[in-house]
């Protein structure tokens, strides 16, 4: 059967999981062999006649046309309002647009040249295809607003004036984008590096048993943000009737691949798709610096655990920042949909991570209660009633919130709703989030909007790397009290090292009184100038203004962070930079047979262990065999130090045989 470029790149990345990367080279050498030979010999070009127009289009258009005209009556007669009349003219073009589309692909034939490249994933996709030889579709004008009236040629039948008029407004605004996406995801990259550079395997585990749950099964089938991730608990599989043991599936601490996943939910059966897994991650490490190796799990470059000293903060700060080019810029406003334009594409992924209060957030549940919903003439009023009592015995007064009049709401008439929970569409804010749900929830919240927004344009990061700068982002606290720590009310101090000094003061004495604090969330840009390191901060943003605090406070730079060591000159704390590896001495050790040097027979290896074990030290005889090099005419054949010249003998190679 033919393989598609997804197929081919699914079946390339099992193979290198089964047999590993090494293994697999000499097997995709042999595929490029393969498609040159085949692309050689079909010569596959395309030429006009290749596009064909669908006869159906003019019927489907035909059809379209007659339900706009109804759209228009219904709006002339004053049923509908204007907004509504723009928001269904838009819908119906798009339809009759996507029907236009798949008449086209059923028209092609499997042997087209266009259709070969197309489906194969080779070079372009169906969209272009149907601007070729379907219709062009909507366009939006400079403001980004769609016009209504669509683009019903092709390219193939040609473009009237006004249509190539119309069109010219997308091909524009196409290449200003370009332009400023490169300079805007640029700075998102320098962004996160700075945020995470610090960020490197310090330890094999730091111990601790939080840990977020996830589905081992998801809609798109095996959940693979397991893969690579480390089991925080057994393990277990349902009980087959109440009271019977549970049969451990496996140990806490293993490792999950995508193989043992593969296992697990065959051994569960229909029961997979409730399975839920506690696996270790990032967001819950307890390392005062970096990451630990359990936390983190396998290393996504090689497919190994990683290794003490890998910089995994810059790798996933690479892995957001890179792919950012690939994201739109573009807002299209379709006009009255939930009341404000939603932030797509890069700006959103900014916006994310800067942690900003988003354009037309949801309203929040402030309390948990039963939801009472009516109508008012200035929108829908959601009255949250939490039919509970406070501290001293009296009813907590219910929360009525007035929403947006053109706005989805999320709660209908009797639901219950827990403090936190949006009422109706629209982005969270994650400060309120943080404030409402606490944490776990909040990292969940932004690492999903995040991934929202690559997968819908098609890019593939893996959660760990977005959880890592978002663990950067929640790091911080802010203290309330400092009890009998030696903390300042105000002060903001890592999470991990509030909670240490809490454990001494207990440890001190039981009546101590520990630290309070509060919760933050930072944007990336904040969470960088907060950093511990001043000389990494200076070098960064606002170097006046870090710098005087830095004095003022009289603060020491521990030289933990990558930054910090590149500017006074310092081997980095990664990798080779570390102290553990550069103790390593190289040392002598006996060299790799070469392939076509082994002996191929029992007989022929015990001859040369004895003619190795007769040599002594000095190894196999080598100043006898000709190496291709120039001959020395000074002296005759030269003797082993025996007094003979060894005879050297003939071993069958393994390569022979292929």
């Amino acid at each position: 059967r033919t393989l598609s470029k997804k197929e081919m790149g699914d079946f390339i990345s099992e193979l290198v999981d089964r047999y590993g990367a090494h293994a697999i080279a000499s097997v995709l050498d042999t595929i490029k062999s393969l498609g040159f030979a085949y692309a050689t010999q079909a010569g596959i070009t395309i030429s006009k006649n290749d596009i064909v127009i669908p006869p159906e289009k003019e019927d489907i258009l035909a059809r379209f046309e007659e339900r706009v005209g109804t759209v228009e009556q219904q709006y002339a007669r004053g049923l509908i309002t204007e907004d509504e009349r723009h928001e269904i003219i838009v819908n119906l073009w798009t339809e009759a647009t996507e029907a236009v589309a798949e008449a086209t692909e059923h028209s092609l034939h499997e042997l087209n040249p266009i259709y070969m490249m197309a489906n194969s994933g080779a070079r372009g996709s169906f969209t272009q295809i149907r601007q070729l030889s379907g219709m062009r579709g909507l366009m939006a004008n400079p403001k980004g607003e769609i016009i209504e009236r669509p683009i019903k040629a092709n390219f193939m039948e040609g473009l009237s004036v006004l249509e190539y008029f119309i069109s010219t407004h997308g091909a524009r605004k196409g290449l200003a984008d370009t332009a400023l996406r490169t300079a805007d995801s640029g700075y998102l990259t320098r962004r996160l590096v700075d945020v995470s550079q610090d960020v490197i395997i310090r330890e094999y585990d730091c111990g601790t048993d939080d840990h977020i749950v996830l589905p081992l099964v998801t809609a798109d089938g095996l959940n693979q943000s397991l893969a690579g991730r480390v089991l925080s608990t057994n393990l277990l599989a349902p009980a087959a009737k109440k009271g019977a043991r549970r049969e451990r599936l496996a140990e806490k601490g293993t490792l999950l691949t995508s193989r043992r996943l593969i296992e697990i939910a065959e051994k569960l059966g229909d029961a997979a798709e409730e399975t839920e897994v506690a696996v270790r991650t990032v967001l819950k490490c307890r390392s005062e610096f970096g990451v630990c190796q359990a936390c983190y799990g396998t290393f996504l470059a090689t497919g190994n655990v990683c290794e003490i000293g890998d910089a995994v903060g810059i790798i996933a700060a690479q892995s957001i920042g890179e792919p950012g080019t690939q994201l739109t810029m573009r807002t299209f406003h379709t006009g009255g949909i939930a009341g404000a334009d939603i932030t797509h594409g890069l700006p959103r992924v900014v916006e994310i991570f800067e942690a900003r209060n988003p354009k037309g957030a949801a309203k929040l549940a402030e309390l948990g209660g039963k939801v009472h919903v009516e109508e008012t003439e200035r929108g829908p009023k959601v009255t949250v009633d939490p039919e509970t009592l406070d501290e001293n015995g009296e009813p907590i007064e219910p929360v009525a919130y007035l929403l947006p009049r053109r706005t989805r709401l999320l709660v209908r008439e009797g639901d219950v709703v827990e403090p936190g929970d949006a009422l109706h569409e629209g982005s969270r804010a994650p400060a309120d989030l943080l404030r409402l749900k606490g944490s776990t929830s909040t990292e969940l919240y932004l690492i999903g909007e995040v991934q929202k927004v690559y997968r819908s344009q098609g890019v593939d990061i893996h959660d760990k790397h977005i959880e890592l700068i978002v663990r950067q982002m929640l790091k911080k606290v802010r203290v309330e009290n400092p009890g009998d720590t030696d903390l300042l009310p105000g002060q903001l101090v890592d999470k991990v090292a509030l909670e240490r000094e809490n454990a001494r003061v207990a440890e001190e004495k039981k009546k101590n009184e520990r630290a309070t604090f509060e919760p933050l969330i930072l944007g990336i840009t904040k969470a960088s100038l907060a950093t511990e390191s001043f000389l990494s901060a200076a070098s960064f943003q606002e170097t006046t203004k870090v710098l005087t605090d830095a004095s003022i406070e009289g603060k020491v730079d521990r030289l933990l962070g990558l930054k910090e060591n590149v500017i006074i000159g310092k081997l980095i704390p990664a990798a080779t930079g570390l102290k553990r590896y550069r103790m390593i001495d190289i040392g002598p050790v006996d060299g790799a047979v070469a392939a076509y040097a082994r002996p191929a027979t029992e007989e022929q290896l015990l001859a040369a262990l004895e003619e190795i074990d007769s040599d002594g030290a000095d190894g196999l005889g080598l100043d006898g065999l000709d190496f291709g090099g120039q001959p020395d005419l000074n002296d005759e054949a030269k003797p082993h130090e025996s007094g003979e010249a060894e005879e050297v003998p003939e071993v069958d190679s393994p390569l022979d045989e292929s």
